[in-house]
Formats: C-alpha cells, structure tokens, sequence
C-alpha cells in the first residue's frame, strides 16, 4: 500500500509541477503561388499550448484573424474557401517528439517532430511535421512548414478561379512560447 502511495505521489507531483509553454500571439502565415498570382496572408492571433510533462501541444488557429493584402481575397477566403462563418478555427492536436524538458535549460536549436491531427475545415487529417525548436533566454521559438492541400480538407476552388490558386499552399507556422506562470 506504501508503494501505492508514493507511485500515486510521484505521479501527481509531476502533474503538477509539469512546465506548460503558451502564446496567444503566434504567426501563422500561408503562401500560394501560380502563374496568374500569388496569394500571401498572415495571422498573429494563433493560441499555442506545449505542456512540457506529455509533449502535447494545440494550437488553435482563428480563420477570420487572416490578413490579405487585398480586400476581396479576404472575404472570399472567409466566405467561399474555408467557411469561417461555419468553421471558425483550424486546430492542430498533436505530440512533440524529439525534446524533452530536460533541454529547457540551455539554448540552442533542436530539430523535431510533430505528429498529430490537423482539423481544418471540419475536416481531420493526420500530419507528420518537421519542426525546430530553439531554446533562447527561457523561451521556445517554434518554426514549422507544412503542405496543405486544399482538396484534402473539401475547399472547393471554384473552376473560373482554379488556376490563381496553387494546389499545395505553403503554410509557416513561428511561435514565441512563454512558460505558464501559475
């Protein structure tokens, strides 16, 4: 029964004292580029959560939050692409393997990977991410690209405009991650 005890303490303890890593200003950006036009948007409204102890991490990305350079993409974007009335948000759900919280401590770069789902458009896909990691100074800078394709995740592109969007849009995620302070 003691070693009960103390199993069930340990485990509780690290619970508690697991570091968690947040922004709610992260930049995701994505790039579309075709021989009629390049397509180039930006979101700093990205809420990130990395809990340390299990690797988790969200990020939760607000549709409407993205900027174009021209009026009328953005209201298509929202209204005829990713429905943003009817899915506001795309979410990653996954793991961080490669770090651990024993890197914490020192600076530097550290290749990882994130392996997860990514919900976007009502639609979950399964998603295998390279990503760095750079430790400076008590913070984690995160920097991932992905491929995502329209078609994957049911954006129809409307036929008279197929050709001004690429099939694979670029999409760069950078994080500045804070620890949690309770």
């Amino acid at each position: 029964m003691k070693k009960l005890s103390f199993l069930a303490f340990v485990l509780i303890s690290q619970l508690a004292f697991a570091q968690k890593y947040f922004t709610r200003e992260g930049h995701v950006s994505f790039f579309s580029k075709t021989d009629v036009e390049d397509i180039d948007a930006h979101n700093y409204k990205a809420s990130t959560v990395l809990d340390m102890g299990t690797g988790a991490v969200e990020v939760a990305i607000l549709l409407k939050a993205f900027e174009f350079k021209k009026a009328l993409m953005q209201e298509h974007f929202n209204e005829n692409y990713v429905e943003s009335d009817k899915y506001p948000k795309a979410v990653l759900k996954a793991k961080v393997s490669g770090f651990d919280a024993g890197q914490l401590g020192k600076n530097g770069s550290h290749p990882v990977t994130v392996i997860g789902d990514f919900n976007l458009h009502g639609v979950n896909k399964p998603v295998n991410i390279p990503a760095t990691i750079e430790v400076k100074d008590g913070k984690l800078m995160v920097n991932a690209i992905l491929m995502v394709k329209p078609a994957d995740y049911n954006i129809n592109i409307p036929k008279v405009v197929e050709n001004n969007i690429s099939k694979e849009i670029k999409v760069t995620v950078q994080l500045t991650l804070e620890e949690l302070k309770r």
